[in-house]
């Protein structure tokens, strides 16, 4: 069986051999590059199965990366990695595509763990969703509003928006909301989690208001677990 390829890009090389170091002696096949450009190109090429990228890069900075990588390759798990300590630098990157994110300093034990998590979970990389049909109305994520036949459309929040999207990416698998903390306002360890039930409430109101009584059931609560979309949502491509 191969070794899981890791694609490393890095501008600090003293960061970036530590990284190499430590993937190498868990097992994992790592090529390494100090900037933007390079890494680009390197984790576009076939065999790549995780990239880790700083955000702080010369030339090409990571989100632009991400942006780019995301174009070509959807599936591709990105975990970002940032010495940056504010919360909008870590939702930019998570709202851009990364499946994860590290703030240096970490520990070497917390890396691989944060990578081990990531690739676990790549098989239910999310599905693209451009609008989604429950009960008698459309959601719209580009527009980030639901329409109905012979009534105004309704607008959702950013956050609301941002939520509903990514149940409806992840088809089938209850999100905790761990997970949704971490995905949409880009924290984790310890958080009230009574703030993503307060959106999910607000979020099934203006879903049954929009689209009639029988969307209700379209956030359903798994016990133990968290939420995920039920079986009478239909996913739509984008127009």
């Amino acid at each position: 069986m191969s070794k899981p390829r890791v694609v490393v890009i890095e501008d600090d090389e003293a960061i970036r051999l530590g990284i190499v170091a430590t993937l190498e002696s868990a097992g994992y096949e790592v090529e390494a590059c100090p900037d933007g450009e390079s890494g680009l190109q390197t984790a576009r090429q076939a065999g790549c199965d995780l990239v880790l990228l700083d955000l702080m890069l010369p030339g090409i900075d990571g989100i632009a990366v991400l942006t780019e990588l995301r174009k070509s390759h959807s599936t591709l798990p990105v975990i970002v990695l940032t010495a940056r300590g504010t919360e909008d630098d870590r939702v930019e990157g998570l709202r851009r595509g990364a499946d994860d994110y590290v703030v240096k300093p970490f520990s070497t034990r917390e890396l691989v763990a944060r990578v081990e998590a990531v690739l676990r979970r790549s098989p239910e990389r999310p599905l693209p969703v451009g609008r989604l049909k429950m009960g008698k109305g459309t959601v719209d994520f580009q527009r980030r509003e639901i329409v109905s036949d012979g009534a105004q459309p309704l607008l959702l929040s950013e956050t609301e928006c941002h939520i509903l999207l990514h149940l409806a990416s992840n088809p089938g698998r209850a999100i905790s909301r761990d997970e949704l903390l971490t995905r949409i306002w880009g924290l984790s360890g310890g958080v009230e989690t009574r703030t993503v039930d307060m959106h999910v409430a607000r979020l099934r109101s203006k879903l049954t208001a929009a689209c009639g009584d029988d969307s209700a059931d379209g956030i359903v609560t798994v016990r133990g677990k968290g939420y995920m979309l039920g079986g009478n949502v239909e996913r739509l491509e984008s127009k």
